[in-house]
This record gives C-alpha cells, structure tokens and sequence, in this order.
C-alpha cells in the first residue's frame, strides 16, 4: 500500500512544499498515518494529522531520528493538493459521520481526495458511492493468526 500511495502521488505533481492532510481516528488511525507519511518523507512535504474532523486540533507530521513519522505541534491547513480519509472514521461507534467527514474535505475542493481503509470498509459502510474518491487503496489482513 506504500508504494502505489507515494507513486500516485508523484504522478500527480504533489512535491515539495505541498501540504497533505490526513483526516483520521486517534490511536487507531494515527500509526497508519505515520506509516503512510514514513513512505513519503523523501517528497519533503508538509504533512498534518487531523483527529476526526478537527481541523483545530491539527498536528504536523514531523521525521524523528531514528523513531519515524510523529505528530507534534499545532498547524493550520492551508491549500492542501491531497487529503487522505483514513477508513477508522467509517467504523462503527466513531463520533463522526460520512457527511461531517465529505463536509470536510469538501472545504478543500482542489485537493485529490485518497482513502485508505482495510477489509473494505468504505464499502461496507457505504461511503464508497458518496465520497468521490481519486484513489482508493483497500488493503487486507487476511489470514490474521495468533499464536499463543
């Protein structure tokens, strides 16, 4: 799922500077979000984290040695080329809904619009015919083991 976010986003000019926004759960969504920013951080980008909805509540992504991608530090978003909706939001009992999250990134009408979820959740939730997504990458866990 790394590579083909990162070349999605070459082919489609987001380079250096450019800001990038991730709209997720805290605590589940945010790993993901710093594996996803990991992959990227060579395009030199200004990736920011927002939980849920929140855009008040924005951190950057920042590269720390020898650790990884961390947020820390309030942004504000600013003209971002690409947002990503993390499929966290899409789950059950989560304290946003499809139309707060489309309200959202709607606000950003230039940015491509990514989803990535796992175990097709966009499209058990039903989000897949009401968010337009330019890229969709579905991952799956399948077989999860656990071994005692």
């Amino acid at each position: 799922m790394l590579r083909p976010f990162k070349e999605y986003l070459e082919k489609n000019g987001i380079s250096g500077g450019d800001q990038l926004v991730y709209y997720g759960c805290p605590g589940t969504c945010t790993p993901f979000v710093e594996l996803l920013g990991f992959a990227v951080r060579g395009m030199n980008l200004e990736q920011v984290f927002v939980p849920y909805v929140d855009e008040a509540k924005a951190q950057k992504m920042k590269l720390i040695p020898d650790i990884g991608m961390q947020a820390g530090g309030a942004v504000k978003i600013s003209n971002p080329k690409a947002v990503v909706v993390m499929g966290g939001l899409s789950m059950p009992n989560v304290p946003v809904t499809m139309e707060q999250v489309k309200s959202a990134v709607d606000t950003h009408p230039d940015a491509l619009l990514i989803g990535v979820c796992f175990m097709n959740m966009f499209e058990k939730a039903g989000w897949i015919k009401s968010m337009d997504f330019d890229l969709l990458i579905d991952a799956m866990i399948s077989p999860v083991d656990v071994w005692k």
